[in-house]
């Protein structure tokens, strides 16, 4: 019935999954059903019509949200950790972020800021050396984690990869989410725009995020068929695990690569597989000698800024007890995922999850004591297997 489709709705993440290998209906077959973008048209539609709450509004203004939030970062910061009981209340009261929800924390410095007053010289004895990229590094490594921006910078750097950073704005999923279809169309247009001369100067576009990588590759080419710069934009995107496989593969590997003291559990993101590459992560940190990798390849049940919410962080948790459990099971030194949101859920979810079965006093091989493991993207795990970055406080 009619009036059952919103619960549908809201519950889906966009993860495009249903369309990758679960739903029967997507071409080739005739009825030509693309599930995840009947989604969205339902929710632009709504949006038109009803608009949008003003406090989820306000939510998905990223760059203005993060170019206050920085100037405040350590007050900011205090108010939005998972500790501070009272302040995390009233977050949840007046924006719906539940109470025991990873928020993300803000950096007080840029790292496109950072970046122009620290270069890196390149190592011009690489194998790569002459290869030329323009790296893409999203709201997220800009403003609330530059360790995995730091980290691919000075990977690509070290394997003589000249490397320009830009941030010319985010790229819009968190607005696509809600249905603000013709935002995103502007974003595009003008982020497109800001790329085209390195593009015109045959730089690859490296993106460091998955979600961001589809958003480049695949949404804005939807939305914008007959623009240009948006479609060659698409064609010239490559996300950075792949574009690394792709460089090491082709040209080799500059030396420094060491074995690492532990194994790796890797959690592949939705986003990441909905691109249709392959396990390019996990394809990567097999660079590093005498590795293992137990891949995790399912939902980790966060969803984007779905899973943080009141009405579905119980659920996200109970969506993501599967990935949890191998994690438990698996016990390895290092724990990744190539999306910063879903790792930090699947951290929450671990550590619940191992408390919760040791405060019963379960037994079985998913009830052992958590060693001391390292919790880590995909990129600071190689930047550290060559000796580039320190994750001894991760």
């Amino acid at each position: 019935d009619s009036a059952a489709f919103k619960p549908v709705v809201d519950a889906c993440t966009l993860c495009d999954m249903c369309f990758i290998n679960k739903c029967p209906y997507v071409p080739p077959h005739p009825y030509q059903i693309d599930f995840p973008h009947l989604m969205l048209r339902y929710r632009a539609v709504e949006t038109k019509e009803k608009g949008t709450p003003f406090i989820k509004n306000q939510l998905v203004q990223m760059d203005r949200n993060a170019a206050i939030a920085s100037k405040l970062a350590p007050v900011v910061n205090w108010g939005l950790d998972e500790g501070n009981g009272l302040a995390r209340k009233l977050i949840t009261k007046v924006v719906g972020i539940h109470e025991k929800a990873f928020i993300p924390k803000f950096q007080k410095t840029t790292f496109v800021s950072h970046v122009s007053k620290n270069p890196v010289s390149i190592n011009k004895e690489a194998p790569g050396a002459g290869e030329k990229v323009v790296l893409y590094v999203t709201c997220y490594g800009n403003y609330h984690q530059s360790s995995i921006a730091e980290a691919a910078y000075k990977i690509l750097k070290h394997n003589g990869v000249e490397v320009d950073v830009v941030y010319p704005g985010c790229c819009g999923m968190p607005l696509l989410e809600q249905g603000h279809v013709a935002k995103v169309a502007m974003f595009a247009k003008n982020i497109a725009t800001a790329f085209k001369p390195w593009i015109e100067k045959g730089h690859k576009v490296i993106t460091l995020v998955p979600s961001c990588s589809i958003m480049l590759k695949q949404e804005w080419p939807l939305l914008l068929r007959q623009n240009d710069d948006v479609q060659r934009l698409s064609h010239h995107t490559v996300d950075v695990c792949d574009y690394l496989v792709q460089l090491f593969k082709t040209k080799g590997l500059a030396s420094g690569m060491n074995s690492l003291d532990d194994d790796i559990t890797l959690h592949l993101a939705c986003h990441s597989r909905a691109q249709n590459m392959g396990a390019k992560a996990a394809e990567m940190l097999r660079f590093i000698p005498n590795i293992r990798i137990d891949v995790i390849e399912r939902c980790s049940g966060h969803g984007g800024s779905w899973g943080m919410m009141v009405d579905h962080f119980e659920t996200a948790l109970k969506l993501g007890k599967f990935v949890f459990k191998q994690v438990i099971q698996n016990n390895n030194g290092f724990v990744a995922s190539e999306c910063p949101l879903a790792g930090e859920h699947i951290r929450q979810g671990v550590e619940t999850m191992a408390e919760e079965k040791s405060s019963r006093g379960v037994e079985g091989p998913d009830s052992r004591p958590l060693r001391a493991w390292k919790h880590a993207h995909p990129l600071e795990i190689l930047a550290y297997a060559f000796g580039l970055v320190d994750l001894s406080s991760q």
